[in-house]
C-alpha cells in the first residue's frame, strides 16, 4: 500500500468517525427537543422525560457500529424506538444510512419496519390535542423525508466515486498512452541507429579485416583503407552525435535531411571502396519518387549491401530497380553465396526486421532467403514491392 493511499485511508475514517460523533450528538439533542414537545403536549412527568432521554442517548450509542452493520443497527434502534421515545431521532439517523449503503431488499424491509414502528408508536402515544389522521400522515412523512435524503446522498455519494473511477481510469489509460508513445519512439530510435550506424561500422570492421589478413598490401593500398576507415568512423560518429542530440533535445528540428534514393551514388560509392562489386540497373532514373518511398528504397539497398558485406565478402552484388507496371516498385538485391558463408561482422539480426516495419508502413511487401538460381547457384535474395502512385 502506497503512502498516499494510506494517507486517503486514514482522512476517511477520521471523516467517518466525525460524522459517527455528529449522528450521536444529533440523537441526544433532537432526544431533548421531541421530550420537550411531548412532555407539554401529553403532560409526561419530569421524571419520565429523564428516563427517556437517557436511554435515549444510551441506545444511540448503537450509532457508532451503523457503518459496519448497518441493518442490524436499524432494525434495533427502530425497536426500541418503539418503548423509549427518545431513540427516534437515532432510528431515523439508521433508517438513513441503511439507505445511503445498501440497495434492495434490505432497504426495503428496514424502510417498512421503521414506518410500522413510527405507526405504531403513534398509536400508542398519540398527542391528545393532534387528530390521529395527522400524526399518522406526519410519521409517513418524516419516513418518507428521511428515506429520499438518503436517497439523494447515495445518488451523490456513487456520482462522486464513479467520477473519481473514471478520473483514475483516464490517468491510467493517459500513462499507458505515453508508455506506448515512449516505447514507439525507442524502437524508431533504434532503428533509426540501426540503419545509420550499422552500414559504417560495417565499413570500418571489413576493412580493418583487410588490413589485418592481407599483409602484402602496399603503402598507398594501407593508406587507402585506413583513409576509408577513418571517413566511415567519421561518419558514424557525426550520426551517432545527430541521433544523441535529438535525445537530448526531445525534438528533431536540428536533423540533418533523411537520405533517399537520390543519394544512391554515394551509397554505391561507400560500397565499392569496401570491396563489394556492385553490379547496378536502375530504371527509376528520373521518375518522380515520393520522399518517404525514396528513404526506404534507400534503406533497403544500405541494409543489402551491409549484410552482402558481411556474411558474403567478395561477391558480386546484382542491384535491380524497376517499375512493374502495376503501380508498384520492384527492388532485388542478390549476392552469390561463398561456398563457406561465414560473417566476421557480428549483427543483431534486427536490420531485416527493421526493413519490413519500414515496408509494412508504406503497405508494400518484403521477401528475402536463399534462393537456387539455374546456371548461377545458390544465392541471397532481398525483394521488396512498393506501391507507387501514378
Amino acid at each position: 500500500m502506497t503512502p498516499v493511499t494510506e494517507e486517503a485511508e486514514r482522512r476517511e475514517r477520521t471523516g467517518q468517525r466525525v460524522w459517527d460523533v455528529a449522528a450521536v450528538l444529533s440523537s441526544c439533542v433532537g432526544a431533548a427537543i421531541v421530550l420537550g414537545d411531548a412532555q407539554a403536549g401529553r403532560g409526561m412527568s419530569d421524571d419520565q422525560v429523564f428516563l427517556h432521554l437517557v436511554a435515549g442517548c444510551v441506545f444511540a450509542q448503537a450509532l457508532w457500529w451503523r457503518h459496519r452493520w448497518p441493518v442490524a443497527v436499524a432494525v434495533f434502534l427502530n425497536v426500541v424506538a418503539v418503548v423509549a421515545e427518545g431513540a427516534g431521532v437515532a432510528s431515523l439517523i439508521a433508517l438513513f444510512t441503511v439507505v445511503t449503503l445498501r440497495r434492495g431488499r434490505p432497504t426495503v424491509l428496514v424502510t417498512a419496519l421503521s414506518l410500522v414502528s413510527g405507526l405504531v408508536f403513534t398509536s400508542l402515544n398519540a398527542d391528545p390535542t393532534v387528530p390521529l389522521p395527522v400524526n399518522i400522515a406526519l410519521t409517513v412523512a418524516i419516513t418518507a423525508a428521511t428515506v429520499a435524503i438518503g436517497l439523494a446522498a447515495r445518488a451523490r455519494r456513487e456520482l462522486i466515486a464513479s467520477l473519481r473511477e473514471r478520473a483514475a481510469r483516464a490517468e491510467e489509460e493517459t500513462r499507458l498512452r505515453a508508455d506506448r508513445l515512449r516505447l514507439l519512439e525507442r524502437e524508431r530510435i533504434a532503428r533509426e541507429m540501426h540503419d545509420a550506424l550499422a552500414h559504417r561500422i560495417s565499413m570500418v570492421s571489413l576493412h580493418a579485416g583487410a588490413l589485418q589478413i592481407r599483409p602484402d598490401l602496399t603503402p598507398e593500398e594501407v593508406a587507402k583503407a585506413a583513409a576509408t576507415i577513418r571517413d566511415s568512423a567519421h561518419q558514424a560518429l557525426e550520426d551517432l552525435r545527430e541521433i544523441l542530440g535529438v535525445l537530448r533535445a526531445g525534438d528533431g528540428d536540428g536533423l540533418r535531411p533523411q537520405p533517399d534514393l537520390r543519394d544512391l551514388g554515394d551509397l554505391l560509392a561507400d560500397a565499392h571502396r569496401a570491396g563489394v562489386r556492385v553490379s547496378t540497373v536502375n530504371h527509376l532514373d528520373g521518375l518522380p519518387i515520393s520522399a518517404s518511398l525514396g528513404r526506404t528504397l534507400y534503406r533497403l539497398i544500405q541494409e543489402g549491401l551491409t549484410n552482402a558485406g558481411k556474411h558474403a565478402p567478395g561477391t558480386s552484388v546484382r542491384l535491380l530497380l524497376e517499375s512493374t507496371g502495376e503501380g508498384e516498385l520492384h527492388l532485388l538485391i542478390s549476392n552469390p553465396l561463398p561456398g563457406i558463408a561465414r560473417s566476421v561482422v557480428p549483427g543483431a539480426g534486427a536490420g531485416l526486421v527493421g526493413l519490413a516495419e519500414r515496408v509494412e508502413l508504406l503497405h508494400g511487401r518484403l521477401s528475402h532467403g536463399v534462393r537456387d538460381h539455374p546456371g548461377a547457384g545458390l544465392s541471397f535474395d532481398l525483394e521488396a514491392w512498393l506501391p507507387w502512385p501514378s
